[in-house]
This record gives C-alpha cells, structure tokens and sequence, in this order.
C-alpha cells in the first residue's frame, strides 16, 4: 500500500471538515481502521478452523458453520469501512473539480478576471449539497450494516456453544466456537464505535443545516434593510423636491400673501425676481 497516497487523501478529507468532520475522522481512522487491521483479522483468522462440533460425521462442522455464520464479521466489516470512508473522497474529488475549474477560468480570463470559485472549499453550492449527501450516506451505510449485524448475530453477540441439526449431520450436535468472549469484545467495541460515528454524522448534518439556514436569514435581513434605505431616501428627496417648488420670492410687497391650508396655491399668481 502506498502510503503517500493515503496520507495525502486523508490531509485532504481532513482540510475541507468540519469540526464534526474531524472527529468522526480520527475516530474511523483510529478505532475502527487500525483496529480492523492490526487485531480483528487475527482474532477472527481461526474462526473455521476452530469450530468445532461432537461429531465425526465428514462434512457436518462445515454446514453446520454456514448455518451460523453466514457472513464474517471481518469481511462485513471491510465492506462497511470501503463504502463509510468513500463519501469523503468523494468531497475532495469536489474541491478538485472546482480548483481545476477555477484554474481553467484565470487562464481564459486573464489575472485581472473575476474568479468563478473565490475559495473553492468552502462549502457553497453543489460542494454543500455534496457534503451533506456524504454525511446521510455514510450514516445510513452504518445504521444499515448494524442491522445486518443484528440480523446475523442476535444482541451483537456470540453463544460459546450451538446446536446445529442440518443435513448430513446424523442428529442434533452440539458445535463449540473458537474464544467467543474475544470475539464478543471486539464486535462490542465496533459496534460502540459505529453508533458514536452516526451519532457525529448526525450532528454534523445539524450543524451545516443550521448554519446555511442562519447564513440565509442574515441575506434576507440585509436585503430588507437595503430596500428599506432606499424607501426612505426616495421619500426625503420627493419632500425636498416638493419643499424647493414651494420656496417662492416675492419682492414689491411686504409681505407673501396668506396661503389657504387647503389649497396652498390659490394665492400664489406669479413669482417675481
């Protein structure tokens, strides 16, 4: 495994998130990647060759195996881990569309050109909605492989024996798994750190929905508020307007005559200068 590459996708899944975002990082990339790797592979390594069952009969521990475990927790949990940790390349594939766009606009428009994407991180636009669309689904890819879990593995946890009566087995036998109280320490701890993950999606989600929403209202009162200002100027300037037609110079006489309050014109003929 190259890891450059790795260390330069996660430094970028890490760059364009949130705090949330963050967290949720450090704890797939330390509690359920490294412990996949280093420790779950080898405590499930032996699973079938261990199983064991008070029979001779050729071919009944295999089935019997089949029918209780039909999926390896190793490998269900390399599927999840694939299909969590995808959504947030998928972000910084984003980000670097958007930068080759923005590179490809400079070059046609020249230095003085305005830009297309003035910080082409920031979540606007479709990198919102794309980030958004990664927390739902990394979510739901959790919530979902609990359910398979819980499915396959009744409580997430594993019996020290099972009774197993399926062809070509000759009667009901009693199978023994390989260190099921390791096994049920692990798949706990997987299963702890899954929730706690959905739970960091979730609030994130919240956090970004709330923050675009505040970020909305704030446009929205300061547009009234423009509109608002140029209401009243125009109202001064038309009193101004109406106050200098009134302003009228009388000479040859003492004093203007009287204007009527309902009709303030009517006394004025003509202005003398």
């Amino acid at each position: 495994m190259n890891w450059g590459i790795f260390e330069g996708l996660l430094s970028g899944v890490n760059k364009y998130s949130t705090a949330f975002g963050r967290i949720w990082l450090s704890l797939v990339f330390i509690f359920r990647v490294l412990v996949y790797l280093v420790t779950a592979e080898r405590v499930w390594s032996d699973d079938h060759k261990d199983f064991d069952c008070d029979t001779r009969q050729p071919g009944c521990s295999n089935v019997c195996f089949d029918e209780f475990f039909p999926v390896s927790h190793v490998r269900l949990w390399a599927l999840q881990l694939i299909l969590v940790t995808c959504p947030s390349l998928l972000v910084v594939m984003h980000v670097a569309y958007r930068e080759a766009q923005e590179k490809k606009h400079q070059e046609a428009a020249g230095k003085n050109g305005r830009p297309l994407y003035p910080d082409p991180g920031k979540k606007w636009g479709g990198l919102w909605w794309t980030y958004v669309c990664s927390l739902v689904f990394k979510a739901g890819v959790d919530a979902a492989f609990l359910y398979v879990f819980h499915s396959f593995y009744p409580k997430y946890t594993l019996p020290r024996v099972v009774r197993c009566h399926v062809a070509p087995c000759p009667n009901t036998v009693d199978c023994f798994i390989s260190k099921p109280t390791e096994k049920n320490i692990f798949t706990l701890f997987m299963v702890i750190t899954a929730v706690v993950c959905i739970v960091l999606n979730l609030v994130e989600l919240a956090y970004l929905v709330n923050k675009r929403y505040r970020e909305r209202l704030l446009v929205r009162k300061a547009r009234a508020t423009g509109l608002g200002h140029r209401r009243n100027w125009a109202t001064a300037s038309s009193k101004q307007d109406d106050l200098r037609l009134g302003d009228l110079i009388f000479l040859g006489s003492d004093a203007p005559p009287p204007l009527s309050p309902d009709h303030p014109r009517d006394h004025v003929n003509k202005t003398i200068l």
